[in-house]
C-alpha cells in the first residue's frame, strides 16, 4: 500500500508506514471514514474503496462540486458556531511557474487538460488535510487552513499539504515533460494570521475578512518563491519550526511591503517530531522535579491496573 502522507510503498498487511511511521489507512472517498489497509469496502458506509467514486464534472466556481462529502458535512454542521468569529489561520497560495510561457507553447486544449490534472492533485491534498479551497486563480489556488474548520495545528497541516503537493508535482511534472516537452513546476507561499469568518452558504461559499495583510502577504511570498519550492513568512515559520526542516532564504523585498521580509524555505518534515511534547524534547525541556510522591502514586496505580484491578487517581 502506498502511504498517503509520504508516498512510500509498503508491503500488504503493514499497519504503519516504513517511511514516515504514519498509520496506514484507506480513507473512504464517500464518507471520509478511515478504514484498515486491507479493506475492499468501507466499514462505515460500504462504499468500494479500491476504485474512485463517480463524481460529476468539477465546476471550479461551485465549491460543492469539488469538496468531498465528509468535509462538506463537517463545514455545514459547524458553521453556526464559527460564523462571525476571529480565527487564526494559515493561507496557502500555489500556482504554476511560468504559466504564460507554457500557454504560448501548447495548444489551449492541452493546457486545459494539464491544468485539470494539476487542480485534481492540489485539491486532493488540500482536502486530505481538511483545508478549504477559497479561490481558483486561473493558474493556481488559494486555500485556508484553520477556517472554516478550526485546527490548532493549521500551520503544520498547511506545510504537510504543501510538501505532499510538491512530491506529487515532481512526478506529474516528469509526465508533462515527457508528453509535451514542457517544464511544469509550481511555487508555493504560506503565511499565518487572523481572519474573521463571515457567512458560510449552503453551497459552501465562505465570506471572510482578512485582518491586516494575512492573505496579501501569503500571495507575495508565493510570488517570490522559486519554482518547485515552498516558502514561508516569518509568522508561519515561528509556528512550524520545530516540526519541519527549513532554512532561511534571507530578507526579501516584497511588493507593497515597506521593509524587507524574513522568508524561509521548507525542506521536509521532522519524522521524530509528531506532538508538542516531541517538539519540546527537541528544544530541550526542563526536567520535572519535586513530584516524586505524585509519580510514585501514579506508578503504583498503573501497576495495579496492569494486574487487572481498576484504579481512580484524584
Amino acid at each position: 500500500m502506498k502511504c498517503p502522507k509520504c508516498q512510500s510503498e509498503n508491503p500488504d498487511g503493514a499497519k504503519f508506514c516504513g517511511g514516515c511511521r504514519s498509520k496506514l489507512e484507506l480513507v473512504c472517498p464517500e464518507c471520509g471514514y478511515a478504514n484498515p489497509p486491507g479493506n475492499t469496502f468501507c466499514n462505515e458506509c460500504s462504499h468500494e474503496l479500491r476504485q474512485p467514486a463517480e463524481t460529476a464534472p468539477v465546476d471550479y466556481d461551485r465549491p460543492q462540486s469539488y469538496t468531498p462529502k465528509f468535509l462538506a458535512d463537517k463545514i455545514l454542521t459547524t458553521r453556526s458556531s464559527i460564523e462571525g468569529e476571529r480565527k487564526l489561520v494559515t493561507v496557502l497560495f500555489a500556482d504554476v511557474a511560468d504559466f504564460t510561457s507554457l500557454s504560448e507553447k501548447l495548444d489551449p486544449e492541452e493546457v486545459h487538460q494539464i491544468m485539470d490534472g494539476f487542480f485534481k492533485i492540489v485539491m486532493d491534498e488540500i482536502h486530505k488535510y481538511e483545508g478549504s479551497i477559497n479561490q481558483f486563480t486561473g493558474d493556481g489556488v488559494m486555500a485556508l487552513f484553520g477556517a472554516p474548520l478550526a485546527h490548532e495545528d493549521h500551520a503544520q497541516r498547511a506545510c504537510s499539504t504543501a510538501l505532499s503537493i510538491q512530491r506529487a508535482m515532481s512526478e506529474y511534472g516528469e509526465k508533462i515533460k515527457k508528453e509535451h516537452g514542457a517544464e511544469f513546476k509550481m511555487r508555493t507561499g504560506l503565511n499565518s494570521g487572523p481572519v474573521i469568518v463571515g457567512s458560510i452558504g449552503d453551497d459552501l461559499r465562505m465570506d471572510y475578512t482578512a485582518v491586516g495583510d494575512t492573505t496579501n502577504l501569503a500571495d507575495r511570498v508565493q510570488q517570490a518563491a522559486m519554482p518547485g519550492e515552498i516558502w514561508l513568512s516569518q509568522e508561519t515559520y515561528n509556528i512550524i519550526q520545530d516540526y519541519f526542516q527549513s532554512e532561511s532564504v534571507g530578507e526579501i523585498e516584497l511588493k507593497g511591503k515597506a521593509q524587507k521580509q524574513s522568508l524561509y524555505r521548507v525542506l521536509s518534515e521532522r519524522t521524530e517530531v509528531r506532538t508538542r511534547m516531541d517538539a519540546g524534547l527537541v528544544r530541550g525541556m526542563t526536567e520535572l522535579v519535586g513530584r516524586r510522591p505524585e509519580m510514585e502514586a501514579l506508578t503504583a496505580a498503573f501497576d495495579r491496573v496492569k494486574g487487572g484491578e481498576a484504579q481512580v487517581v484524584d
